[in-house]
């Protein structure tokens, strides 16, 4: 289906008016640009006539976009074109019928020991050894370990404050014994005043 916009006046109208709403609101950028291109490519859709689609039509749009796209797409269009009923077109969300994605639940994948060891034995540089085994001791998310400071660490209370995280919120996660002497051991060897991991392009070549 087509993302590109659409060249109608009426519908620019709704649809500047849409990104306005979608700034305000705090989201981020991926967010916003995922909201916008559904209603670009509903726009394209129904020739721009989004504003009073009837519940069959939005059926039928939904049905043929499931056929050509995963689910996490049509959740996103359809959270999309909810804001901009509610926000841009005050219109209640219950007049539309409500598709509802199936629930997935993924186990997440756990290295063995083995694997593990093989891991850090096939890594060569230092901060690659540390950084893999600090993300994996405290169960971070490889944003949330590279943006990692200094001031994140209180080794006082033994946790770590992670910052923006998914949902950008704020959260604590226990800081390992070992851990924390690796990071010790570690910031021996840049000691950059701010990160735990800093780049190349700061000129600490002893941490890499």
């Amino acid at each position: 289906m087509d993302t590109t916009m659409p060249k109608n006046s009426q519908f620019n109208k709704y649809y500047r008016k849409h990104q306005k709403y979608l700034k305000l609101n705090g989201l981020r950028p991926k967010t916003i640009e995922a909201y916008s291109r559904a209603i670009r490519r509903i726009g394209n859709y129904f020739d721009c006539r989004i504003v009073n689609l009837t519940s069959d039509q939005l059926l039928d749009y939904f049905n043929e976009l499931l056929e050509c796209h995963s689910w996490s797409t049509v959740k996103l269009d359809l959270y999309g074109l909810k804001f901009f009923y509610a926000r841009v077109l005050n219109k209640t969300w219950e007049d539309i019928p409500l598709i509802k994605p199936p629930r997935t639940s993924r186990i997440p994948d756990i290295l063995s020991i083995e694997q593990l060891n093989r891991l850090f034995a096939e890594t060569n540089k230092l901060s690659y050894k540390v950084f893999f085994f600090t993300t994996y001791s405290m169960g971070l998310r490889l944003g949330e370990g590279i943006r990692l400071t200094v001031g994140d660490i209180d080794s006082v209370n033994m946790r770590v404050h992670i910052r923006d995280a998914k949902g950008n919120k704020d959260r604590l996660v226990p800081l390992p014994e070992n851990t924390l002497r690796v990071l010790r051991n570690f910031w021996q060897v840049h000691k950059h005043p701010h990160f735990l991991f800093p780049s190349r392009k700061r000129g600490l070549n002893n941490a890499h």
